[in-house]
């Protein structure tokens, strides 16, 4: 079974009105200070760990781009060196184009970096100002042209003020002709205490069916590109889908580093402060930063395999229940499959919510998790 590295980089330019992610747009000048807790944090781990093979690498934020990329280079050896990362392991990083230059991505690749992620949001600058972003269209097409070649995926948002399924389209068109391989297309969820929460509560986004509306639009466009969608958010190139995020839908093991950072290994939970100065004092005092952790019963594990497996285009696989846990899913699911079978397509083995129904999966899932 795979098994996925995560680090969390929380500094960034600006805060998005949208982020609700633990980021610091105020104390870039801790990255070094903090880097060096993340290799230290890194260490602390690398005995308990001895034996796991890793075969992703994923670092997010926060902007990871905004710090200087030698920090990044050093990151990498450090993984390599603590753990048995795969000689071919998936190493992803997220990008801002708008802190981006060639001699940074060239850093990139040199260090082993073979996947990026590129938060374009949108090919319209208005949208791009409204939202908070540093960069414009032009910055993300300037991005892309140095990634010529690579393996890389643009993030899409929906569901911001006066988005239509134009505006969406577009987006889209604009992100396949850059070169992206890969499409993340995200619904905005406005989070209370985030800057655009205002517009929610004053009913200046699109409503839930509005949303739905933009969905199908981009959907309908990917699928005319020949991107092919994997997970409800998650349209791919053949063969281009992200090895880091496929293991967590498959309730693969998964180890996180830095503030904010989760973790879930030997079917234990656990997550790292989201205080950065607790989290400098935990790892300066020779302390794991965990302050949650919980171990997960049957019960639980059965509830999310079922629950990330119906949030993919693969489904579900009975005999993989039964690998796992032992039991016949058709039996221990018997009454909510009776009830959403409309929205299913069973074969065999096999467990799918059908494609027309896969953006409202959640209304679908929450029925196994009731019963």
């Amino acid at each position: 079974m795979m098994a996925g590295i995560y680090v969390h980089i929380p500094f960034c330019k600006s805060k998005c009105s949208y982020c609700d992610f633990t980021s610091y747009p105020d104390k870039l000048c801790y990255a070094e200070s903090y880097m060096a807790c993340v290799y230290r944090e890194m260490s602390f781990r690398s005995d308990e760990l001895k034996g796991r093979s890793f075969d992703t690498l994923y670092i997010g934020g926060g902007t990871p781009s905004v710090i200087d990329e030698s920090y990044i280079g050093m990151l990498v050896a450090s993984a390599r060196k603590n753990f048995s990362l795969s000689k071919d392991a998936e190493v992803t990083i997220e990008l801002n184009p708008g802190t981006v230059t060639a001699d940074k991505i060239s850093f990139y690749k040199k260090c082993g970096i073979n996947r990026f992620s590129v938060g374009l949001q949108s090919a319209i600058d208005g949208q791009l100002e409204d939202i908070g972003r540093i960069h414009t269209a032009q910055d993300f097409k300037d991005c892309a042209a140095l990634l010529k070649g690579e393996n890389f995926n643009a993030d899409v948002l929906i569901g911001l003020k006066g988005q239509t399924a134009g505006d969406v389209v577009y987006t889209i068109d604009f992100a396949a002709e850059a070169g992206a391989s890969h499409i993340s297309m995200y619904a905005l969820t406005p989070e209370d205490g985030t800057p655009i929460y205002t517009d929610y509560l004053n009913g200046e986004l699109p409503d839930g069916d509005e949303v739905a509306s933009l969905y199908e639009a981009g959907y309908a466009r990917l699928k005319e590109l020949g991107f092919v969608r994997y997970e409800v958010s998650n349209f791919c190139k053949p063969g281009k889908g992200s090895l880091h995020n496929l293991n967590y839908w498959r309730r693969g093991e998964y180890i996180g580093f830095g503030v904010s950072a989760s973790s879930c290994i030997d079917n234990v939970r656990f997550t790292n402060t989201f205080d950065l100065d607790e989290y400098f004092k935990c790892i300066l005092s020779g302390h794991l930063p965990v302050i949650t952790s919980e171990e997960i019963d049957e019960e639980g594990r059965k509830e999310e395999f079922v629950m990330l497996a119906l949030r993919t285009s693969f489904g579900l696989d009975a005999s993989e229940y039964k690998r796992r846990f032992g039991g016949d899913f058709f039996k221990d699911y018997s009454a909510a499959l009776k009830k959403t079978s409309r929205w299913l397509d069973v074969s065999g083995n096999n467990v799918r919510i059908k494609d027309e129904f896969l953006f409202v999966q959640n209304s679908i899932i929450v029925e196994f998790l009731e019963g």
